[in-house]
């Protein structure tokens, strides 16, 4: 009878394009990315939460490119990837769910001041509408990135119950 290795586990190099949780890599990058890109093209204003947001767009980007090196390369041979991968994605959805509730509220409130400055004479609503439609759209993604940073770790935790 064959045991469970942990070269069973964790794949490494092409094979991380074919295991089921780590084909999320893929579209982490992507909505992360969205998220970062739409946040970054709007100003952040100071005591705003976006800086938050920006930290944990940036901070999982990054992380999860050396992440996904770290699995393409095969250096994840050692008994606790499988714990460390859990820990990551859920640090991630975590962080990223912490990011797309007060985005998706400094949203909100841009939508219901939007009218009332809309009609201040001299005042350009056209670029408050065009931020404000950008926000929509990064709270879209954000939630999105965090859906599918939770799939990865829910997958995560099945693949580690197996080692």
């Amino acid at each position: 009878m064959a045991s469970t290795t942990m070269g069973d586990v964790l794949p490494t190099g092409g094979r991380v394009f074919t295991s089921i949780p780590d084909l999320f890599f893929i579209p982490e990058f992507v909505f992360g990315g969205l998220v970062w890109m739409l946040v970054a093209s709007t100003e952040v204003v100071h005591k705003n939460p976006m800086g938050w947001v920006m930290f944990v767009s940036i901070f999982c980007f990054v992380m999860t490119t050396v992440w996904f090196f770290i699995f393409l390369c095969g250096a994840n041979r050692s008994s606790s990837w499988p714990t460390l991968d859990v820990g990551y994605h859920f640090v991630a959805t975590v962080f990223y769910l912490g990011a797309s509730v007060p985005l998706a509220l400094i949203t909100i409130v841009e939508g219901q001041t939007l009218p009332a400055l809309a009609l201040v004479p001299g005042f350009n609503s056209n670029l408050l509408y065009k931020i404000y439609k950008l926000h929509i759209a990064a709270v879209v993604m954000s939630y999105m990135a965090t859906f599918i940073y939770f799939v990865h770790t829910i997958f995560s935790a099945f693949r580690w119950k197996r080692s």
